[in-house]
């Protein structure tokens, strides 16, 4: 009899660990890319800490209409060359520290294949020129155990990857073109 409960109870924990290490939810996902300017902090400030006017150097968007201004509180409407729109809300902006939080509202899975994301713009002194770090963190867009490939945490990465890349790239362009002209 005990032989037989003990074999049971081995049998119902293996079961439930299988099952356990199978059905799990996502996990947030974590980016942080830089890229340093040839401008000193107050001249990039200038350009990236105007929260709605991401268009004016991010490559990957058509427009961007922000509401509320550089505020707790406000927010932007960013409309993507691929047609996809994002809400985003800024969470806190600090213009003393060159640093911004925001967030997504509901999510656009054509804009980026992300549920839901926050992220983090700062700006320090780096020798003569500027830093500038943007991290994120995000849920892939289908939150279900067994997403698509389209919707796994690799496209989420690679997509906001693709999207922090492109506007570092695009906010170092336009700075430096701006301070050499």
């Amino acid at each position: 009899m005990l032989r037989t409960t003990l074999r049971f109870v081995t049998s119902t924990l293996l079961v439930l660990a299988a099952t356990a290490a199978i059905a799990h939810g996502p996990t947030p996902q974590k980016i942080d890319q830089s890229v340093t300017i040839k401008a000193k902090p107050d001249a990039v400030w200038k350009v990236v800490g105007d929260f709605g006017g991401i268009k004016n150097w991010h490559p990957d968007l058509e427009k961007s209409v922000g509401e509320g201004g550089n505020k707790e509180g406000g927010s932007r409407m960013l409309t993507f060359k691929n047609g996809g729109v994002l809400k985003e809300g800024l969470d806190e902006w600090k213009a003393d520290g060159f640093t911004y939080s925001y967030r997504s509202g509901d999510p656009d899975l054509k804009a980026l294949p992300v549920s839901s994301y926050s992220a983090t713009i700062t700006v320090t002194p780096e020798g003569d020129g500027s830093k500038v770090e943007w991290m994120g963190r995000f849920y892939r867009g289908d939150t279900g155990n067994e997403p698509p490939d389209n919707l796994s945490d690799a496209a989420g990465k690679e997509a906001m990857n693709k999207f922090f890349g492109d506007g570092l790239k695009g906010l170092k362009a336009k700075v430096e073109g701006a301070t050499t002209q």
